[in-house]
């Protein structure tokens, strides 16, 4: 009984303690606020900070160890971040880690999975959803980017990457306004 105790706390912990939403929130309106990408640098910081944040001491332990093998054994590295979306499976950091290394490998078609589940997990991923834009624009999936460029910029409007690819591929695929 107690070691079901502990597997279930273990387990869902990371759900419960997660950042204060109003604390994201209040990130999100001020970036919505401020009118240049430089006074936006700041915010998204601390938003990716946020996202980095578990609510697991030991889900966080296994990223930094993830982070610290990723430049000498990318393969001890992946199989970290797997512990990490096995044990935390809706901590959207931990499926964001696991898609960059999953692209890095040459694994597409997986990064696109993981990049999925963590926009799907955490909407407001804005990184993750313009990530996730590059790699349907590359694969050809156009008005797939142009839908997650859009949605990236209703987040942050300060994304310079995922604005120069929205106004491009809106010319491409709706034409010039008049």
């Amino acid at each position: 009984m107690r070691n079901s105790l502990i597997l279930a706390l273990f387990l869902f912990l990371p759900a419960m303690v997660q950042a204060a939403p109003s604390e994201a929130d209040k990130l999100f309106a001020q970036l919505k606020k401020v009118e240049t990408a430089e006074e936006a640098r700041p915010i998204e910081k601390k938003l990716s900070g946020l996202f980095r944040i578990s609510g697991s001491p030991s889900v966080d332990l296994l990223m930094a160890r993830a982070q610290m093998a990723l430049g000498s054994d990318s393969k001890a590295a992946r199989k970290i971040v797997d512990s990490v979306t096995s044990i935390a499976p809706r901590f959207a950091e931990g499926w964001r880690a696991r898609a960059q290394m999953q692209q890095a490998a040459g694994d597409d078609a997986g990064a696109m999975l993981s990049l999925q589940k963590t926009v799907t997990l955490n909407p407001r991923h804005f990184e993750a959803l313009t990530d996730l834009g590059d790699m349907l624009e590359q694969y050809g999936d156009k008005a797939g980017a142009l839908k997650l460029y859009r949605q990236a910029l209703a987040v942050d409007p300060h994304l310079a990457g995922a604005a120069r690819a929205e106004k491009a591929l809106a010319k491409e695929l709706e034409g010039q306004g008049i």
